[in-house]
């Protein structure tokens, strides 16, 4: 999770999110949101993290890797990961508006699958990193 954490201290003007891939326990793969960088509404740190990572292995089913992620995945990027066959998802700070791996939702229920997933990882450090970008956004205006 530091990794992440780190890698979400990079996102400049994005809603600071890292994503980071293990497979074996060696970093395949890291982003973090690019969305208003690529014009892209799919660059999600998760989404980024995981073509990234399909690229280097040569496959987009990631048996046997893990993601860090700093905050609960979107839909959309849970219905990726589901997709990808990751194994094991570690997540920070839990979404009350977005998360769809138990906190509003479980995308895991929709698609049986048995996608291991642990929450509040780090949560207090991941918490702050989004607390002080939206404070600064709001200073900003």
């Amino acid at each position: 999770m530091e990794r992440a954490i780190e890698v979400a201290k990079n996102s400049n003007r994005e809603i600071p999110v890292g994503a980071v891939i293990l497979k074996n326990g060696e970093i395949i793969s890291s982003a973090f949101n690019q969305k208003e960088e690529l014009n892209d509404i799919t660059a999600h740190a998760e989404i980024l993290a995981l073509k990234r990572a399909a690229e280097k292995l040569g496959n987009w089913h990631l048996d046997n890797c893990e993601m860090y992620v700093t905050l609960e995945p979107c839909p959309m990027c849970a219905w990726a990961i589901i997709n990808s066959h990751i194994k094991t998802v570690y997540f920070g700070s839990y979404d009350a508006n977005y998360g769809a791996l138990g906190s509003v939702i479980d995308l895991r229920k929709i698609a049986n699958s048995k996608l291991n997933v642990y929450g509040g990882i780090q949560e207090d450090e991941c918490n702050k990193i989004l607390k002080n970008f939206f404070a600064k956004l709001r200073n900003v205006k």
